[in-house]
């Protein structure tokens, strides 16, 4: 197995290689405005740090948000391209999932992120803008208890209250999540090692499809004059 996993979901553009027992190379740059120009040439040194041809890919995993519209079908995008011209799966992962992974066991088992070492329930929480969050409860690194959601962090106080957070999400909203830790960022790392964990277990995966949860920042003007001729 080679597998390659990318994630733009959030301000972290993420690629990492994983060879079914441990990451060969990742790397990560937190820009929220140049998904599209920072992917490929990461892919690029991931594989060459790997010594690895992309024709040597055998799987791809995607992180599939939630996130916003524009970053995120940069990596979906990129992962499905990928897929097709290697004539390889391509598998997608919830983006909180591989949060969650490196905070809890995963992050303390090497998956190439910073973890916090949670070991007990915690809630993911990723910047959604507009003053809202992305996140969802986790009983532990593996196991997401519920859908990921968007909301206001005031709305959602008294269902995240007493439990640790991490995420970007999490640090910036201190009255809602006030025992909030790294990783702050996602981690194609621990997402690889997550999907290789699953693929092992035979486990299903989400389709490599975007999970919006909301209709994108850019909207078409109402009520827009038409130029056209007649």
């Amino acid at each position: 197995m080679l597998l390659l996993a990318v994630d733009t979901a959030t301000p972290a553009v993420t690629v990492a290689l994983h060879d079914g027992e441990s990451v060969l190379a990742a790397e990560s740059q937190v820009d929220a405005r140049r998904h599209g120009e920072l992917l490929l040439p990461a892919v690029d040194r991931v594989l060459a740090a790997a010594g690895v041809k992309p024709a040597a890919v055998t799987d791809l995993v995607v992180g599939i948000g939630p996130g916003p519209y524009t970053g995120l079908r940069v990596g979906l995008t990129t992962a499905l391209t990928f897929g097709s011209a290697l004539g390889v799966p391509v598998r997608g992962l919830c983006t909180l999932d591989g949060l969650a992974y490196a905070a809890g066991a995963g992050g303390a088992g090497g998956a190439g992120a910073s973890g916090a070492g949670i070991d007990g329930p915690f809630v993911v929480a990723t910047d959604a803008r507009r003053k809202e969050v992305y996140w969802a409860l986790y009983a532990d690194a593996r196991t997401r208890l519920t859908d990921p959601a968007v909301d206001r962090p005031a709305d959602i106080a008294e269902r995240v209250a007493g439990r640790p957070a991490v995420g970007a999400g999490a640090l910036l909203y201190p009255d809602t999540f006030p025992d909030a830790r790294g990783p702050e960022h996602q981690s194609a790392a621990a997402l690889a090692s997550l999907a290789v964990e699953r693929i092992a277990a035979g486990a299903e995966f989400p389709p490599a499809l975007p999970l919006y949860l909301r209709r994108p920042d850019a909207q078409v003007p109402k009520n827009y004059k038409v130029v056209t001729p007649k």
